[in-house]
């Protein structure tokens, strides 16, 4: 087999370089290239420089995942570097694409850095539950201080080829396409002087004397590290690189490393690392199928969800036509959709031009006719069968022959919808979550008739405009809202039985969700849906609004808001719960959180058997990759199914059984066998 490490030579310089498509990930084979290149650098007098570079679209991109959890194969990544970094002889990295993870490390190790501008730099092991494992945690302080290399490492974002320049991880910029050359005579400009090694360096100094450093970050961050292990792990090891030696302190890294990576919590995110991956193929629809061309896209519905799609088409520069049937409903939908974008842009996500380029892509219309030459229409009006199947039956007329139709209802039958026109087979659902413009997840829902090519262009344009999909077949509430339901109905239970609603929601929160569910039907708002007769009463939730608690917006639902928003729980609540559970004649008892949890979490597992068992998931990761992205399931607990795996499945049985829940039988036969999902 060909290595995928060859070396050449341009005068006194040995230029090492990787070709390993498609991102030059740093297997064994390339660990073993680079070991051998530079022995034959230091064992070849004639050689005074060596130069590190990468064919393709990018430099080391990162370590061979699939590698993990495999027996070792040598030699490792820290063995290959510390021999890269010991030579005498000036090696200069020469970057492009993306330096990421093991690639920074080797770029670390390496005497001096040079890249083009669009290069970006990055060790975002953290994102994998992990922290660099070849010395990154070492090396990088040292070169750049604790406080550049703490978000670096802890957050995991890279950061562009100026500001890596800006912090000192970068020796020079320079044009692009003049990488190679001007790599060599960097190269020859070092000859003959002491190498600058990343592991002596002295600017890890800024932590010893500033030791606040470190408690103000985690202070900054809180929220986003929450419920993580490796961010904390990340601190540790930064902070050791100024109090330890070297030889210490990667000694301290390899600890820390060898604890995260044979942890829970960095193999749930591995798992969700491929999950996201996986749920881009289509079992039944080959990957070459021809795919449908989407130039033009036509929203119909111009309100909050309406307009928040068709802004991801926007952002994505393509052309779209929002249909409303009022002029007042259409304007104000525009102006909504202008507001966000220049909301986004005082934040800094965008400029004042890339606004009005958005909104410039944008046709308001009151006019079906107006629709007829898109490519993609998407229905996003009241959640009502009829009301959506005149919908299709007009589009069906109108619109052109190959156009795909698809509907953004978060519950109702696509089938049936579908019949509504001469051409099922060009309709399926595209659920977006709320705010459509900001939610990572869309639910591709296929159809009994859904083409192939209809599916494979759907699952396309997704990436396109930002987005994670999932596939689900037809059924209520398809994978996310049919599992949200199960969840609900027990939160519902709960608080009939005694447990308090804020305990619920805290149970949720100490679990690692955004928010529990109570809290989410007053950030949504608790009226939604709600018939608006204050003398029909027959839930709890028709009772707080009854007496005019809303939610959020109203200052008061579940909880009282004060302005800033915090939630306290309401005593008016507690006499409406109450003397609910007296009209039903419900025994109050005390329950405990581990009952909460159970209760609330363990049936959403058994609904997601039962998706898997009937086929409306392709596969146990697609539910996890659904949860993660739409409903704020903890990442580094994988997903329900990944989550349910590691607690037992016989576990989860066990719960269900001990609370008198139903237990499916696919669910069952899995915990028997001593199986996992996936």
């Amino acid at each position: 087999m060909t290595s995928p490490i060859r070396t050449e030579r341009q005068d006194n310089v040995l230029v090492i370089i990787s070709d390993n498509p498609p991102v030059n990930a740093l297997g064994q084979a390339v660990r073993a290239g680079l070991a051998s290149g530079i022995e034959e650098a230091v064992g070849d007098d004639s050689v005074k420089a060596v130069v590190i570079r990468c064919d393709g679209r990018t430099f080391f991109a990162g370590a061979d995942i699939t590698e993990f959890g495999k027996p070792p194969q040598g030699p490792s990544l820290p063995e290959a570097l510390d021999k890269l970094e010991a030579s005498d002889k000036p090696v200069v990295a020469a970057i492009h694409g993306m330096a990421l993870g093991g690639g920074c490390e080797v770029a670390l190790a390496c005497h001096y850095r040079i890249a083009v501008p669009s290069a970006k730099m990055g060790l975002p092991e953290v994102k994998l539950g992990l922290i660099p494992g070849a010395a990154g945690t070492q090396r990088l302080p040292r070169l750049v201080g604790a406080q550049a290399a703490l978000p670096l490492v802890a957050i995991g974002d890279p950061i562009s080829a100026k500001k890596a320049q800006g912090i000192g991880l970068l020796d020079g910029i320079v044009e692009e396409g003049k990488l190679a050359e001007e790599a060599i005579s960097f190269a020859q400009s070092k000859i003959g002087q002491p190498v600058a090694r990343s592991s002596e360096g002295q600017a890890n100094q800024d932590g010893v004397k500033n030791p606040a450093i470190f408690d103000d970050f985690r202070a900054k961050h809180a929220r986003k590290m929450r419920g993580f292990d490796a961010p904390n792990a990340a601190i540790e090891a930064v902070k050791a690189a100024g109090e330890l030696s070297y030889a210490d302190g990667v000694k301290k890294e390899r600890e820390l490393f060898t604890t995260l990576m044979t942890g829970t919590q960095s193999a749930a995110m591995r798992h969700y690392f491929f999950a996201e991956r996986a749920a881009n193929k289509i079992d039944d629809v080959p990957a070459d199928t021809p795919l449908i061309d989407i130039a033009k896209v036509g929203i119909i519905g111009a309100g909050t969800m309406g307009g928040g799609i068709a802004m991801n088409f926007l952002s994505a520069g393509i052309p779209v036509t929002i249909l409303e049937m009022k002029q007042d409903a259409l304007d104000r939908g525009t102006a909504v959709m202008r507001k966000n974008y220049e909301n986004a842009a005082k934040r800094g996500r965008m400029t004042s031009e890339q606004v009005e380029a958005a909104m410039g892509l944008l046709t308001p219309t009151l006019e079906y006719d107006d629709l007829a030459d898109c490519d993609l229409v998407i229905e996003a009006v009241y959640e009502s069968m009829d009301v959506k199947k005149q919908v299709f039956a007009k589009l069906d007329e109108v619109v052109k022959d190959g156009a795909i139709l698809a509907t953004n209802t978060s519950y109702l039958n696509v089938d049936e919808i579908a019949l509504a026109t001469k051409r099922p087979g060009y309709v399926l659902g595209l659920h977006f979550f709320s705010p459509a413009n900001i939610m990572k997840l869309l639910e591709i829902v296929r159809g009994e008739k859904t083409r192939g090519d209809v599916l494979a262009t759907s699952m396309k344009l997704s990436k396109k405009i930002g987005k994670v999909a999932a596939v689900s077949g037809v059924c209520p509430g398809f994978i996310g809202n049919r599992m949200l339901s199960k969840r609900q109905e027990q939160a519902n239970q709960l608080i009939m039985e005694g447990a308090n609603y804020w305990d619920v929601d805290d149970v949720l929160l100490e679990f690692g969700f955004p928010m529990g569910p109570f809290q989410m039907g007053d950030l949504a708002g608790i009226d939604i849906g709600w018939h608006r007769d204050p003398s029909k009463v027959t839930t709890v939730r028709e009772a707080l609004c009854a007496v005019g608690r809303f939610g959020q917006k109203a200052g008061k639902g579940f909880y009282d808001y004060d302005e800033a928003r915090q939630r306290t729980p309401s005593d008016e609540v507690r006499q409406i719960i109450s003397e609910f559970a007296a009209k039903e004649g419900s025994e109050q008892r005390e329950i405990s959180k581990d009952e909460i949890r159970e209760r609330l979490l363990y049936p959403m597992v058994n609904e997601g058997a039962k998706i898997l068992d009937e086929g409306m998931a392709q596969r146990a990761s697609d539910i996890d990759v659904v949860w993660i992205n739409g409903y704020g399931w903890p990442l580094h607990t994988g997903g329900p199914m990944f989550w349910a795996s590691t607690v037992g499945l016989d576990e989860v049985v066990a719960g269900l059984e001990r609370h008198g829940l139903e237990v499916s039988g696919y669910l069952l036969q899995k915990a028997q066998a001593g199986e996992r999902f996936g």
